[in-house]
């Protein structure tokens, strides 16, 4: 399963990235490079924690960064 980050710019000038396809994964910081690095550890913490509560099915997985 292959998963994208997104990001955006706020109007106070934080960053906010997310992985659309888990919810709730969503990260603010200074930098829209800290944002998505935030994001796609939460991202890998999330995918971790439903292996764990066998939540779901171990296959390959990979959270695709696109250039800021």
């Amino acid at each position: 399963m292959n998963f994208t980050s997104e990001h955006e710019r706020e109007e106070d000038g934080r960053w906010l990235a997310e992985v659309p396809q888990l919810p709730g994964v969503l990260a603010y910081g200074a930098t829209v490079n800290e944002a998505m690095a935030k994001a796609e550890a939460l991202a890998l913490r999330v995918l971790a924690e439903r292996l764990e509560h066998n939540e779901a099915e171990p296959q390959p997985n990979s959270i695709a960064i696109p250039a800021a």
